[in-house]
């Protein structure tokens, strides 16, 4: 065989492997049930994110099998990416996650981080409300920090669901602006931004710092007044009326984001699978419906793109919470 010929069959031996393998990489899908796993308790503002996603993945055959939500509260979400970390390799499951991921990392609560797992993708943002209940003598997030002022101690925030995280920044960066000692705040801790709010309702907590998409239904029901929002301009319709806390003389602007991970180990062609899967997600009818009706921003990014953006991230986010004295400063 000359030495052309020979350099023939070696490049089309080449070609097809590289064929085989690209088309090995695009061709994998879940072949059995899917879990999206909740690191928080139902009734959460997570636990709602991921039933909507489980509807429309199995209304638009987005993905091929069943699609079950199990919910595992606790330690902040440490409880969830253990087990999901058990699932090392797997494209089965999947979790709900947002800047937790990150911030419970930081202040040292967790000893798992977005690295420690596989970014697949950032979903929405959404800002940080505080709310109070209907009745409370706090009218507006004004008069809230003149009270903390003269007494830090006075209320008690009932936040979900570690300390440090955007939801707890949603009124610990309004209340450090005001010049008010963090440390002597009496902040309660629950599993889930539910559990949270039934304790407001209960009288148990003064006030609960959660997202707009957790408040909306009791803002509805007309049970809580949203006294302010950590936003850089008003929201639009239900929230419309509720004043940003720049408004109220604090400067603070909070959102947090949410999106999926998976398991440490997944392939390319898992990885692959999910961006398709989640980009139909996205540019569904009914997502972009319910990112209207929850005042949720559209911050799609696939895998690769999430993957940067919270390297980027992790390192505000550090500086971030060391500046309101939430995370000690190395010295």
């Amino acid at each position: 065989m000359s030495a052309t010929r020979r350099m023939a069959v070696v490049l089309a031996g080449f070609t097809l492997a590289v064929s085989g393998t690209f088309a090995q990489a695009q061709s994998w899908q879940p072949d059995r049930n899917v879990e999206i796993v909740i690191n928080t308790a139902p009734g959460s503002g997570q636990d709602s994110t991921g039933r909507l996603i489980q509807k429309i993945l199995q209304d638009r055959k987005a993905v091929p099998t069943s699609i079950t939500v199990v919910n595992k509260p606790g330690g902040g979400g440490a409880i969830a990416y253990a087990y999901l970390q058990s699932q090392a390799g797997n494209g089965h499951f999947v979790s709900i996650a947002s800047k937790s991921l990150l911030t419970n990392h930081i202040s040292g609560r967790s000893q798992v981080t977005y690295s420690d797992l596989t970014p697949l993708a950032i979903l929405f943002d959404e800002y940080i409300t505080v709310a109070v209940k209907a009745d409370s003598p706090i009218k507006n997030g004004r008069e809230l920090l003149d009270r903390m002022k003269k007494d830090p101690g006075s209320l008690s925030f009932g936040v979900a669901t570690s300390l440090g995280n955007p939801n707890h920044q949603g009124i610990a960066m309004a209340l450090k602006d005001a010049g008010i000692d963090l440390r002597k705040t009496r902040t309660p801790v629950f599993q889930s931004g539910g559990q949270a709010v039934t304790a407001l309702l209960g009288g148990h907590v003064d006030a609960v710092p959660g997202s707009v998409g957790l408040m909306r239904r009791h803002l509805e029901a007309g049970t809580i007044r949203v006294i302010a929002v950590a936003a850089p301009q008003r929201l639009t319709g239900l929230y419309a009326n509720v004043p940003t806390w720049k408004e109220q003389g604090a400067n603070a602007i909070v959102s947090n984001w949410r999106g999926l991970i998976g398991p440490p180990g997944m392939t390319a062609a898992q990885i692959a699978f999910w961006d398709g899967a989640l980009k139909q997600l996205s540019q569904s009818d009914g997502w972009k419906k319910e990112l209207a009706d929850n005042n949720w921003d559209n911050e799609y990014k696939p895998a690769a793109v999430t993957k940067k953006y919270m390297d980027a991230e992790y390192a505000e986010l550090k500086a971030f919470l060391t500046d309101l004295e939430l995370v000690k400063a190395k010295p």
